[in-house]
């Protein structure tokens, strides 16, 4: 089970931190994809981290941005953002992989999601 947290409003440029906590499975054995979809538009992939190495994929539009990370004692990765623009505005959601991979399709396609939390940057 995961549980994703952390959203609400700021202003452009501002930062956020979402959490993706797991309970019932060891995160370190598994991969975490962050995922997010806006209004009227399909759901993206943004960040995904392996548990296997640490071994982070950005989506080019977070890249420099956004940094994923991971705390195995707690198990739960994290999602900095900073620098938050309008389009970041969206429904942010995790997802879990039962295994070691970055690639945002598998883990999409593992129907292992947490419930979503919504970020809102105001211009």
């Amino acid at each position: 089970q995961l549980q994703a947290f952390g959203g609400g409003l700021v202003q452009t440029g501002g930062s956020l931190r979402l959490s993706c906590a797991a309970s019932g499975f060891t995160l370190e054995y598994g991969s975490i994809g962050w995922f997010r979809q806006a209004p009227g538009k399909e759901r993206e992939g943004v960040s995904s981290i392996s548990g296997r190495d640490g071994r982070a994929y950005y989506t080019a539009s977070v890249k420099g941005r956004f940094t994923i990370s991971r705390d195995n004692a707690k198990n739960t990765v994290y999602l900095q953002m900073t620098g938050l623009k309008p389009e970041d505005t969206a429904v942010y959601y995790c997802a879990l992989y039962r295994g070691w991979t970055n690639d945002m399709g598998a883990i999409a396609d593992s129907r292992s999601w947490g419930q979503g939390t919504l970020v809102t940057v105001s211009s």
